[in-house]
């Protein structure tokens, strides 16, 4: 027997054991009608997540990871004609421009720092000089930090100036707000195993109707060509290529259970107070955040690491009490580390992580953190 870890990083997460026991639920094939309606269950109820997409959006379900659906998107949606501005202030929103950059699509970066919030005002004067942008694709989540960007702020730029908006909702799905018609949301990308406490190995796009209606002479890609899944998947409820079956079993299951704990709403309390009882502990052991706390989203939390402490030591130390952390990246990977709040964690797991993080931290020296 295995033993129980507490995962803390942005996805895969902790199973429930009601979504593990349905990964064996049986051994089916893909071609046949029983799987064609697991699908149009699983693509309703993901549009069904939020009350305000139910009527005008319509899902497609995909196997591959996160960035698979992201890339899809892109490669179905960011106009080959006009242009994409893709903002970006992590690791993400940079992966999209380099996505759009594989695909030769046309599009303009404005490239933040990875601590500092969207520059809403700089976009509208880009916005001004560059009449042919048509889209603007941007990450709601950005776990690089754990900042949650302002996509009212986006959205209303959008909806002013009768642009598109593809967002990268991968880390988000199922735990922040989504307002798809105030942001005039054309497409976005999520994925099973984060907020929707799935298993890894499913995404999907969910976009607007009259975007479906609108097929590119080509998208560049055969496997990620988003209307080749719609049009089956929401004709025979087939879909084009093999699908990741006993994942879809979990999936709807982690759906029901999303349904059934009180939505999106009810997860982004969860996730919360998940946050706020662990940053009070490493508040008391003066343990600093990388951004000021009202930046971030409900989902994950970056910190300082002490002087004297290394990632790898604390990782190490919080894994053999069966927790698992997550590093920072790039620039910030010997600085940070990330504590994500996703996933089956229980009251007592609190409790046992705040022991753990003060056998870890408290013999440094944490009054200057660097």
């Amino acid at each position: 027997m295995h033993k129980r870890m507490i995962l803390l990083n942005p996805g895969p997460v902790t199973l429930s054991a009601r979504v593990r026991n349905a990964l064996s639920a049986g051994d089916w094939c893909h071609r046949e009608s029983e799987f064609a309606d697991l699908t149009r269950e699983i693509n309703s109820r993901l549009v069904g997540v939020y009350a305000d997409m139910r009527d005008d959006f319509e899902s497609v379900m995909m196997t591959g990871s996160g960035t698979s659906a992201v890339e899809a998107m892109l490669a179905s949606f960011a106009p080959a004609e006009g242009s994409t501005l893709v903002l970006a202030n992590g690791i993400y929103g940079e992966r999209m421009a380099q996505i759009l950059r594989a695909q030769r699509k046309p599009h303009e970066l404005l490239q933040q720092s990875w601590t500092a919030a969207l520059p809403l005002d700089e976009v509208a004067r880009l916005l001004d000089r560059q009449p042919e942008i048509s889209h603007i694709a941007t990450v709601q989540h950005e776990t690089t930090t754990g900042r949650l960007n302002d996509i009212d702020g986006v959205g209303a730029l959008c909806r002013e100036r009768k642009l598109m908006l593809l967002l990268d909702g991968v880390s988000s799905f199922g735990a922040e707000r989504v307002d798809a018609g105030g942001w005039n949301l054309q497409a976005l990308a999520g994925t099973a195993n984060k907020c929707l406490h799935g298993v890894p190995g499913l995404s999907f796009v969910i976009a607007h109707r009259d975007a479906w209606s609108r097929p590119p002479a080509n998208t560049g890609s055969v496997y990620l060509n988003l209307f080749g899944y719609h049009s089956a998947q929401h004709g025979s409820g087939y879909s084009p290529f093999t699908q990741a079956i006993q994942v879809a079993f979990a999936l709807r299951e982690a759906l029901q259970e999303h349904d059934e704990a009180g939505g999106w709403q009810s997860r982004r309390a969860l996730y919360r107070q998940r946050a706020a009882q662990t940053h009070t502990q490493l508040s008391e052991l003066n343990v600093e955040t990388l951004l000021d706390v009202d930046a971030y989203g409900s989902v994950l939390r970056s910190y300082r690491l002490p002087v004297g402490i290394t990632y790898q030591s604390l990782h190490d130390a919080l894994k053999q009490q069966g927790f698992i952390i997550y590093a920072g990246q790039g620039e910030l990977a010997q600085r940070i580390f990330r504590l994500a709040y996703m996933g089956d964690i229980q009251p007592a797991d609190l409790e046992a992580l705040s022991a753990a993080l003060r056998s870890a931290l408290a013999p440094a020296t944490t009054t200057n953190s660097r």
